[in-house]
């Protein structure tokens, strides 16, 4: 009982420290926020070292021949990167609403992926961790949709319950990731859309497909889902991109302190499983596919890809070599 008593006190705590901080970015004025984001993504290169070897491992790995320096160089940008989404997290309930969310979102892929969220077919929405994942479900709440994600239940329940309001304070619909199957079937048989984060290891039982010339183990259940939902899956991503490449407010001020605040919701392929009703092999060729598509958005961003992961730690077992007769 005292165990479990320091536990909760020892979460409470983080919850606590948690809050405090988001409190502080909140008050600080947009710059000095950004500025504190540089800074932590300084000190989480320097002082983490174990996981920024596991990065560089993992640049290397995808982009063979690549320069140390450029290596480096990607890492460092991937941790400014995710330092400073993270910080824009803490400011969007404040700063994005419907009247400003067009100044800091622009949605290119819309012609492609818009017909599959408006239609009566259920739909997978397809991502990884890559730009500003958790920005996406909250700004398709604010567009109108009432999607629903899948997502792991945090350790700390003070912290789980926070993330909770944040993530459906828009309309979106959380569901666990690991206990609530009878709910995620349930929605997918009413035609629901769901959102769910396909770039992890899958362990040894996965099926292997190529990711960056490598074969990764990639989780079956998402193909099998399109599959047995007759889901329509969405492939996309929300990196962060130029305002001179994506000109939706041309009147806004570059020198406006938000102005790093600007996000493409971009769709890299539309998969319908109807296409491989006669496949045998159709759950494999299913996540290839989406895989592939993932790649294609990573690599047009590979600063905001989550080189973090361990993406490639299981491998095919080795066929055993034929003995001579």
């Amino acid at each position: 009982m005292a165990k479990k008593l320091r536990s909760r006190a020892a979460d409470y705590a983080v919850f606590a420290v948690v809050r405090a901080i988001v409190a502080v970015v909140q008050m600080l004025p947009p710059r000095a926020a950004y500025a504190l984001a540089d800074f932590l993504a300084w000190l989480a290169y320097t002082l983490i070292k174990k996981r920024r070897t596991v990065a560089l491992e993992n640049v290397r790995s995808a982009f063979p021949g690549i320069a140390d320096a450029e290596a480096d160089q990607l890492v460092r940008d991937m941790y400014q990167h995710f330092l400073r989404a993270t910080v824009e997290l803490m400011m969007l309930p404040r700063k994005l609403h419907g009247e400003t969310f067009r100044k800091h979102f622009v949605l290119p892929g819309g012609p492609d992926f818009l017909p599959v969220l408006c239609g009566d077919r259920a739909a997978l929405v397809v991502t990884a961790h890559f730009g500003n994942w958790e920005a996406a479900g909250f700004t398709l709440g604010l567009f109108g949709f009432r999607t629903h994600a899948i997502a792991r239940v945090l350790d700390n329940p003070f912290l789980e319950r926070y993330a909770l309001h944040f993530r459906q304070s828009t309309g979106q619909t959380i569901v666990a990731k690991n206990d609530d199957f009878e709910r995620l079937t349930a929605a997918l048989k009413k035609g629901a859309k769901v959102a769910t984060l396909a770039d992890q290891d899958a362990g040894p039982r996965g099926v292997f497909v190529d990711f960056f010339g490598r074969p990764a183990s990639t989780h079956k259940a998402v193909a099998l889902m399109a599959i047995e939902f007759d889901a329509v899956m969405v492939v996309m991503g929300v990196p962060r991109v130029r305002r001179e490449d994506y000109p939706q407010h041309p009147d806004f001020d570059p020198a406006d302190p938000l102005a790093p605040l600007y996000y493409a919701v971009e769709c890299a392929d539309v998969i319908d499983p109807r296409e491989y009703a006669n496949d045998p092999n159709a759950v494999r060729a299913i996540t290839q596919r989406y895989t592939a598509a993932l790649e294609a958005l990573i690599r047009k961003h590979p600063e905001q890809y989550f080189w973090l992961h361990r993406r490639w730690k299981h491998q095919p077992k080795a066929k055993p070599a034929k003995q001579a007769a």
